[in-house]
C-alpha cells in the first residue's frame, strides 16, 4: 500500500529543503566525487528529516541508497552537464523491502552546478543491457518508461523476470529503425556489426571498451582476454564484433611502423580516446566492471594500476600517459 497523501506531501516538502540546501552548497563548491556526494545527501536528509534512523553504512549495493522508513531516496551524480544516468538493475534484487516510494536526488557538476529531485518512477526512461539489464533514469524526461510499456511501476517492479523480459522486448522491437532486428537472445537489444560503424563510433567504443577491460594488455597467448571485450559491445551498445582481436590489433588502429609491442603502439595512440571515454563514461560502469566508483580524474591512473598487473614484459604506467 502506497504511503499516504499527507505523508507523501510532508516528505516532499523536505525534499525541496534538501536539495536547495545542497544545490547552495555546490553551487560555491561543486564537488567531483559520486560518494561524497551521496553522503552529504544522507547527512543532509537526517538534519532535515531528524531522522535518527538514517544509515550511514548500508550494504553494498543497497536500493535505494537511503531507507527513511516507507520512502527511499536514491542518489545520482554526475560531473557532466546532464540529467541522465545509469540506475538500477530491473531485478531489484537488493531493494530495501521496507521502501514503498522512491526518489531520486540528482547532483549535477556540469555547466551550471544543481541539484533536483523527482519520483523515481517518473525518471526512469530507458532500459538497457549490461550483465543484466538495467534502467535509465533521467531528470526532466516527458515520458518515462512505464508510460511507453503500459504498466506502472509498481505493477513491473511486482512481476517475475520472464514477465519483465516480455514488457522489455515488446518496448525494444518498438524502438527498432529499418535494417535492424533483435538480437536472438531473447533479453538482448537490436545488433549492428562493428565493422559498419563510422571510425568515430569505432574509435569511442575502443576507448570504453580498453578503459573497462585493462587485460587486454596481457600476453597474446591469452585466448580468454577479448571474450569480456566482446560481451560488453554486444550486451552494453548491441554491437557485434566478428572478430574482436582486430578491434585492437589492425594496421589502422596500432599504426605502420614496425617493431617493439603492437598493444603499446596502439594504446599511445588510442590515449586522447582513452582520455576523453574517463571523463565521459558514467560511474556505474566503473562499480560494475572494476568493482569500485572512480572520480573521472583518478580513472587513467587507476587503469594503469590494473593494466601493471596484467602485462607482462613491459609496464604500462611507464609506457604511457607521460605527458
Amino acid at each position: 500500500m502506497p504511503p499516504c497523501n499527507e505523508d507523501t506531501e510532508t516528505f516532499e516538502a523536505a525534499l525541496d529543503q534538501i536539495t536547495a540546501v545542497l544545490k547552495a552548497e555546490i553551487g560555491k563548491r561543486p564537488l567531483k566525487d559520486a560518494k561524497v556526494f551521496e553522503n552529504r545527501v544522507r547527512e543532509v536528509a537526517a538534519h532535515v528529516l531528524g531522522a535518527e534512523t538514517i544509515d550511514f553504512d548500508p550494504a553494498a549495493q543497497a536500493f535505494p541508497d537511503i531507507a527513511i522508513g516507507r520512502f527511499g531516496i536514491e542518489v545520482k551524480f554526475t560531473t557532466a552537464d546532464s540529467w541522465r544516468s545509469v540506475a538500477n538493475s530491473v531485478l531489484e534484487t537488493n531493494r530495501v523491502q521496507s521502501v514503498e516510494r522512491i526518489y531520486l536526488v540528482f547532483g549535477k557538476m556540469g555547466g551550471t552546478p544543481d541539484v533536483k529531485w523527482a519520483a523515481y518512477d517518473q525518471c526512469v526512461m530507458h532500459v538497457r543491457t549490461s550483465h543484466v539489464p538495467r534502467f535509465e533514469v533521467e531528470i526532466g524526461t516527458d515520458r518515462p518508461l512505464f508510460d511507453k510499456m503500459g504498466v506502472t511501476y509498481d505493477e513491473f517492479r511486482a512481476k517475475e523476470m520472464h514477465e519483465k523480459m516480455r514488457h522489455i522486448r515488446d518496448y525494444a522491437r518498438g524502438r527498432l529503425r529499418d535494417g535492424e532486428r533483435l538480437w536472438w537472445l531473447e533479453d538482448s537489444p537490436e545488433v549492428r556489426l562493428f565493422t559498419e560503424l563510422s571510425h568515430a563510433e569505432k574509435q569511442r567504443l575502443r576507448g570504453e571498451a580498453i578503459l573497462l577491460h585493462p587485460q587486454i594488455v596481457g600476453t597474446g597467448r591469452d585466448r580468454e582476454k577479448y571474450g569480456a571485450v566482446a560481451l560488453f559491445m554486444l550486451t552494453y551498445y548491441g554491437v557485434l564484433c566478428h572478430q574482436t582481436r582486430d578491434m585492437f590489433s589492425a594496421g589502422s588502429v596500432v599504426g605502420q611502423a614496425r617493431g617493439g609491442l603492437y598493444v603499446e603502439r596502439m594504446l599511445k595512440r588510442m590515449e586522447p580516446d582513452l582520455r576523453a571515454a574517463a571523463a565521459r563514461m558514467e560511474d556505474a560502469l566503473f562499480e560494475e566492471y572494476w568493482g569500485q566508483s572512480v572520480p573521472p580524474e583518478n580513472r587513467i591512473a587507476e587503469w594503469l594500476k590494473r593494466a601493471d598487473k596484467e602485462a607482462k614484459g613491459w609496464v604500462p604506467s611507464k609506457a604511457l600517459f607521460r605527458k
